[in-house]
């Protein structure tokens, strides 16, 4: 049998365009969508039912999950849209809870919205007295993420009023609810990990400025949030809110495709971002930094990294997505000068092994031809080690900012007429029918 693919030669947007699979005597026709921009995509969800035939995607790179309005990226192009709107622009000149607006709700909002908005956000933030005890009850060195995932989860057991899906107020309150409430989560996991006691979200600090200072003061002095500090933990938000349908985001989908309560899909995204693959990698760069230890061993690696015999790679370097320069690594290039210059630690040796990497990363022809651009794991990595906080709290500052995406997508997917339970097929590579044999037999 002759299996033949032929994509019929029609223009962009009609709706009539088809693609026809030839398999044997039988020949099928499937629709051709059409997106805003990006690639066409074939519509094979009644493959198996005209054909008997599943298609097999590891990954599901080559395949489309779902509709979505939310996220665009173009990895050739380094483009990165949240609702049309270039990555780099709302990180320079808009706000966390703006584009967390933007993301929830498909448009920037005005003054009086952002207001509101912010308003809701603020006055959502504390968490329900008894969870305290559910840090007491982790062992101090318990990694954050673990905390995490344990508490978001629990969230359900206490906010009860939002835990129906089929009701869009709901659904409203639980999204503000959850990115409100994970700042404090995030913060509270911290001070327990230090032994230092946990600090009250105040009402009066913007969104940033609150979870740093929930983070870093302590009863016995005040603390004043630097506003160059609070800045770059907005954008660091800003450039991780979301990023289409990862492996994470994905996973908060197809959690929620079930009907499970908005607090557990969110606990599942996170569980899942604590892989090293996924949300482990600007920690992992920050271990290569330490491993190189100081400027006069940076060729040493270099060698070592273009060696193909050696197994040592560049972590924070290239992108699976991006194959030009990552957009959001530039503007965390940026915030991370920032940084160390408000704080005056440009002479650090992990820092100043980081800095020169990035020079050598940058003119290298062998990086430049490869596109081995150092991508924003590399920069937020050495920004968020300045900003104070241990390698451990990293992937919890990622679920803390990817919070609103994960809660968008979640909305838009209980929206969608057309969705359905998840249910991946599979090739079944295992043995064929066997006859039971009783144990003294065998």
């Amino acid at each position: 049998m002759t299996d033949v693919v032929k994509i019929d030669d029609v223009a962009d947007g009609r709706s009539d365009a088809t693609a026809k699979l030839t398999l044997g005597n039988n020949q099928l026709e499937f629709p051709i969508y059409d997106g805003t921009i990006g690639p066409r995509v074939i519509d094979i969800s009644k493959l198996y039912g005209s054909s008997g035939y599943f298609t097999y995607d590891p990954g599901f790179t080559s395949t489309a999950s779902c509709r979505s309005s939310i996220t665009y990226i173009d990895g050739d192009e380094g483009i990165l849209l949240y609702r049309g709107y270039p990555i780099d622009e709302l990180a320079q000149n808009g706000t966390f809870l703006e584009t967390c607006y933007l993301l929830l709700y498909g448009r920037l909002p005005n003054q009086n919205e952002h207001i509101e908005f912010s308003d809701r956000v603020t006055h959502h933030t504390m968490i329900h007295e008894q969870m305290n005890r559910f840090f007491a009850g982790f062992r101090r060195d318990a990694h954050p993420m673990a905390i995490m995932v344990g508490c978001v989860g629990a969230l359900a057991a206490f906010y009860h009023d939002s835990t129906d899906i089929s009701d869009p107020v709901q659904r409203d309150i639980a999204s503000l609810r959850m990115i409100a409430k994970m700042p404090t989560i995030a913060a509270l996991a911290y001070k327990y990990s230090t032994g230092q006691p946990s600090i009250y979200p105040r009402n009066d600090l913007d969104y940033s400025s609150n979870f740093l200072h929930m983070c870093f003061a302590v009863p016995c002095e005040e603390y004043k949030v630097d506003p160059v500090l609070s800045r770059a933990m907005d954008r660091i938000f800003i450039l991780h809110a979301d990023h289409e349908q990862n492996a994470s985001t994905s996973t908060v989908r197809l959690a929620g495709s079930s009907g499970a309560n908005p607090f557990a899909c969110i606990a599942a995204g996170i569980a899942c971002l604590w892989g090293p693959a996924h949300g482990g990698a600007n920690e992992a760069a920050l271990r290569m930094l330490a491993e190189i230890g100081t400027v006069d061993r940076i060729p040493e690696f270099i060698r070592r990294a273009k060696d193909k015999n050696d197994p040592f790679r560049l972590m924070g370097f290239g992108h699976r997505v991006y194959k030009n320069y990552d957009p959001r690594a530039r503007v965390m290039q940026q915030t991370s000068h920032e940084v160390l210059d408000a704080l005056g630690i440009r002479n650090e040796p992990l820092l100043q092994v980081a800095m020169e990497l990035e020079k050598i990363a940058l003119e290298d022809e062998y990086f430049v031809e490869k596109r081995l651009y150092p991508n924003i794991d590399f920069y937020s990595g050495i920004t968020l080690r300045a900003l104070g906080f241990p390698p451990d709290m990293f992937t919890v500052l990622f679920a803390l900012a990817r919070t609103v995406g994960w809660i968008a997508q979640w909305r838009e997917m209980i929206e969608d007429p057309e969705q359905r339970i998840g249910r991946p097929r599979q090739l079944y590579t295992g043995p064929a029918v066997r006859d039971y044999v009783p144990i003294e037999k065998r």
